[in-house]
């Protein structure tokens, strides 16, 4: 005689309405989120607010950002690629370009002292042609 589990359906057929419609949209993905707010919206504006409002809360709105695509993209930049010549040319380009990113930043950090002290000269100049004036 076969015995059947019957944990997993009851497992899903568990909790109120609520908790099934938010697990179907999560197995369905963040469009279908996407798409119940848009139809909230056409139907009747307050439940379209409020899938917008709960999607922000529970952060289903913003669950894949750029900074975690762009962090994987910058961690395979620098992997190695088994090519010793371009590996090498690789990384001596990259060092070749954080060295003139930093020159750069150093250029503008001079350009901004200098711009900061013409500025501060010509407020002292004119506070001092303010003070001859009312002698």
């Amino acid at each position: 005689m076969a015995t059947m589990s019957t944990t997993a359906p009851a497992a899903q057929s568990t909790g109120n309405w609520f908790t099934k419609t938010e697990r179907w949209l999560d197995d369905k993905g963040k469009g279908a989120w996407i798409a119940a707010m848009v139809l909230g919206f056409i139907f009747f504006w307050p439940v379209g607010l409020a899938l917008l409002f709960y999607m922000i809360w529970s952060k289903r709105m913003f669950s894949k950002s750029c900074t975690s695509r762009r962090m994987s993209t910058t961690m395979n930049a620098m992997r190695p690629t088994g090519n010793a010549a371009f590996d090498a040319y690789k990384s001596d380009t990259l060092r070749r370009l954080e060295d003139e990113q930093h020159n750069f930043e150093a250029f503008l950090e001079r350009l901004r002292e200098a711009k900061d002290k013409s500025e501060f000269d010509q407020f002292m100049d004119e506070r001092a042609k303010a003070a001859k004036a009312e002698d």
